[in-house]
């Protein structure tokens, strides 16, 4: 928390004025931390400050409740400035039972705010998270300002009067913490109460049951004698615009229905279920009205066979999964190189190998996505930087796709598509227009003719009279597209496929310097790097260390400026969530000494990690 001013109450208690708090709720996975902590988010994002956030679920379905694999999380930072992370430590921990404590007090910032549920704290809970004795009573929380609430108690009791089973009643103890810290932080209680109306419309005495918690959660806070203070951080002073709050997975699903009506053809999406991939199918089968099609496929392979058939039928074919997925559907991406169609395919990457940490974040699939296929089979690669970033970046790919004639990976990644933040709802005049030109006329047509300049094939949709042509895994002879065995023909066709992805560096953005465009250090990053590295980088500036920053968005092929940015530094550091997969691409493309900074933890990069690391290079 930042130095707060006082401001005196005209009641009891006062307010302190703070710039930014990050909170973070955490408790067992039945306990609704990421129904808490989205409700609060949603309902900070309406106050009007900048957010960024980092939820964090348990890896098994069914962990057993009141041990640490259970523990479930959601941290929300909230801010009077703009900000671009979710914090590196939260300054107030709300603790549901002892696993919790547990897992999270190490991140919480010394002197930061404890609250607890008191309740939860019973010798079988304390075992199970592998206490010896009770935190509570032992000194262990004393570096803290701790705040020890019979939570589940209190919450019985506003709730005596409602005619549920004590289980129902025990559940809403989620939405009484709630309450607490929106009086705490002075957020309002009208939205929520208005999405528990909506909510539970069907079950009455839920919804009476939630809303009298919520209540009773503020009640508490305003009327205890424990809280003598709350606190205040004022709306932000953000680009005028209409905003809402949104997902990286939602502003995906988003991207890709305005690319499917910015191209005027219909969206079709297949996908196997996985995590942290699913929110996207669930967010796009709501959106029938747009004329998307959704198909839950039996597995990955026929996940990517149908985008492959959606594609060549007219329609924009897209498939989503995460890294385990993108492996099996790399044999369906080789023929859909082979039969250049324009394809997207969706990689919301997660820590592995194999199923790995199903929940946490990584970047580990940038070799997979560029590389990872038999022979020679290149495509273009685009990640966005922000969950907002998330829509433009969806929308881009189809761009791509189509005028090249080329399937598109798009990768996000767990930070990303489970994060929040603010986004600035664009103007529909502005988004780029998407040209889909079927070929209609068969005089001269054949199936492998390109265009000159971007070396695309013709679109042509099967059915049209004249435009018969054959499709399939085996080599095609150039111009004519029949299978042709011929060595000359086989490696003309695999040069022009890499030349026509090397083209595409033509047709995106040059690399942006964040700084000066030349000095002794330059960090780059990709993906859902991009507001931890940036924020580190403007701290050290802001002490008038000479540091830049460049941030990829596209990875294959690489902007057109990228060797002549990098030129211009004597150090150069990669920082990103895997072993240092784009910084051995740097070093193969551009022969240069890049200084890999990696973190595999399943955690995406504290701001302090970064400057550390800064602060060591340019000391050496």
């Amino acid at each position: 928390m930042s130095s707060p001013t006082l401001i005196e109450r005209e009641v009891k208690k006062e307010i302190q004025e703070l710039e930014t708090v990050t909170i973070r709720f955490a408790g067992d996975s039945g306990d609704g931390m990421q129904l808490t902590g989205t409700q609060f988010t949603n309902t900070t994002a309406l106050v009007g400050n900048d957010l960024s956030t980092l939820p964090d679920f348990p890896a098994e379905i069914r962990a057993p409740a009141g041990t640490l694999p259970g523990v479930s999380g959601f941290q929300v930072s909230f801010s009077r400035r703009d900000i671009r992370t979710p914090g590196d430590e939260p300054d107030v921990l709300v603790a549901m039972n002892p696993a919790a404590l547990k897992v999270n007090l190490p991140d919480l910032t010394p002197g930061g705010l404890l609250i607890l549920n008191l309740d939860a704290f019973t010798d079988i809970n304390l075992k199970k998270a592998g206490y010896t004795s009770n935190p509570t009573e032992d000194g262990a929380l004393a570096a803290y300002r701790v705040f020890k609430i019979p939570v589940t108690s209190v919450n019985r009791s506003a709730l005596k009067e409602i005619e549920l089973p004590s289980k129902e009643i025990d559940r809403c103890k989620n939405f009484w913490a709630l309450g607490l810290m929106y009086w705490l932080y002075d957020r309002p209680l009208a939205p929520t109460l208005k999405w528990i109306e909506s909510k539970f419309s069907r079950i009455p005495e839920v919804a009476k049951a939630n809303a009298l918690a919520l209540r009773a959660g503020y009640a508490y806070g305003d009327m205890s004698e424990l809280f003598h203070t709350h606190y205040r951080v004022r709306k932000a002073m953000i680009e005028p615009g209409k905003y809402r709050n949104i997902t990286g997975n939602e502003a995906t699903a988003l991207g890709f229905i305005a690319a499917s009506k910015l191209a005027g053809r219909p969206l079709f999406y297949a996908s196997y279920p996985i995590t942290p991939a699913s929110d996207i199918l669930h967010e796009l089968a709501r959106h029938k009205n747009f004329g998307v099609k959704t198909f839950q496929a039996e597995d990955e392979i026929a996940a990517m066979t149908a985008a492959i058939g959606a594609a060549f039928a007219g329609d924009l074919g897209l498939t989503g999964t995460s890294g385990p997925g993108l492996a099996l559907k790399s044999e369906g991406l080789g023929l859909a190189v082979m039969t250049e169609l324009p394809v997207v395919v969706i990689d919301v990457q997660r820590g592995g190998p194999s199923t790995g940490l199903p929940t946490k974040t990584e970047q580990a699939d940038l070799l997979q996505a560029v590389y990872g296929r038999n022979s020679e089979c290149p495509l273009p690669v685009l990640a966005p930087a922000t969950p907002g970033d998330c829509f433009h970046m969806a929308i881009e790919a189809f761009r791509i796709a189509v005028k090249y004639m080329t399937p598109v990976i798009y990768l996000s990644d767990g930070y990303l598509g489970n994060g929040a933040e603010p986004w600035r709802i664009p103007d529909v005049g502005h988004l780029p227009k998407i040209d889909v030109r079927f070929r209609t006329d068969p005089e001269g047509f054949w199936p492998y003719l390109r265009d000159e300049r971007t070396l695309a094939r013709p679109w042509a949709i099967p059915g049209t009279p004249g435009l018969e042509h054959r499709i399939g895994g085996l080599e095609k002879q150039n111009v004519k597209g029949n299978v042709s065995y011929d060595p000359d023909n086989h490696e003309l066709m695999i040069r022009l496929r890499a030349e026509k992805v090397a083209r595409i560096a033509e047709d995106i953005p040059e690399a942006e310097i964040f700084g000066e465009d030349h000095g002794k250090l330059l960090v780059v990053g990709w993906g859902g790097t991009h507001g931890a590295i940036t924020s580190a980088v403007e701290r050290m500036q802001q002490r008038g260390v000479p540091v830049s920053s460049v941030h990829l968005r596209y990875l294959n092929p690489f902007p057109r400026n990228l060797g002549a940015v990098l030129s211009g530094f004597e150090k150069i550091v990669v920082a990103e969530l895997n072993l240092g997969q784009l910084a051995l691409m740097l070093r193969a493309r551009f022969l240069l000494d890049a200084i890999s900074f990696s973190k595999m933890k399943g955690k995406p990069f504290k701001i302090v990690e970064l400057t550390r690391k800064m602060e060591e290079v340019l000391e050496s």
